[in-house]
């Protein structure tokens, strides 16, 4: 591949971005309104719908005595159905299915305040409704709105972004076009207000200097889509207490 089908000589991407920007993010809360959290999120042209449930009361099986007694989290991942593209076979995706759904249950088990919800289970439901590059990144920035939406107590505030390496650069928040390049993809997530990386995924094995690059950036992404994830938030909050007369 030739560098200018990816970066041009006035370094812009395929969509008109720079390598450091971040895809546009349109987010609506309350969306389901028979859910306990909802938020469908758009970035770029993925989107996301992220539903949740609870926390609420699961029945406890005594004749395992109090091994689960904490709070569980369930993980749902699903793709519409017309977004299944040809190479995407039933193995691989029931395996890429499993894999978003541990990363997004272990993130958000490290953060969610669960020792407040004894014998209880907060379920997220993930939708990809249109895909258009990586999806766990996302699907991690829609649930932290839905958790939020719902009122979960939470250590922190998660944020996620995915930082492709191709023709030698590290491109920010890569979309479908640039993720059939087939370099290296490092996913990211942090937690926004302590600073500190709650997970990383790498799928190939690239020099350290080319790691660290590429952590810096992710890192730098997962703050642009912090600002913008809060502001939207407040946003949302302030509007309900508006209609409330508050």
């Amino acid at each position: 591949m030739s560098k200018t089908e990816y970066i041009s000589i006035d370094g812009l991407r395929v969509d008109g971005r720079r390598a450091n920007e971040i895809r546009t993010i349109k987010t609506q809360l309350g969306v389901i309104e028979r859910a306990d959290g909802s938020c469908l999120l758009e970035q770029g042209n993925t989107k996301v719908l992220a539903v949740v449930h609870g926390p609420r009361e699961v029945r406890i099986n005594r004749n395992r005595g109090k091994s689960n007694v904490g709070c569980a989290i369930v993980v749902e991942y699903s793709i519409a159905n017309f977004n299944f593209s040809g190479e995407q076979r039933h193995k691989k995706k029931e395996r890429k299915y499993h894999e978003v759904c541990q990363a997004v249950r272990k993130t958000f088990e490290s953060i969610i305040c669960s020792s407040l919800y004894p014998e209880s289970q907060i379920e997220i439901h993930l939708q990809v409704q249109q895909n258009d590059g990586p999806t766990l990144a996302v699907c991690i920035n829609a649930a932290s709105l839905a958790l939020a939406h719902a009122g979960v107590p939470m250590k922190d505030f998660v944020t996620a972004c995915t930082v492709g390496y191709i023709d030698n650069h590290p491109l920010l928040d890569i979309n479908q076009i640039e993720q059939t390049a087939g370099g290296p993809e490092l996913p990211v997530a942090m937690l926004c207000r302590s600073l500190k990386v709650c997970l990383v995924q790498m799928d190939a094995k690239v020099a350290m200097e080319i790691f660290d690059e590429l952590l810096d950036a992710a890192i730098k992404g997962c703050s642009i889509v912090y600002k913008k994830l809060e502001g939207d938030l407040r946003e949302y909050a302030k509007r309900m207490l508006e209609t409330r007369g508050v």
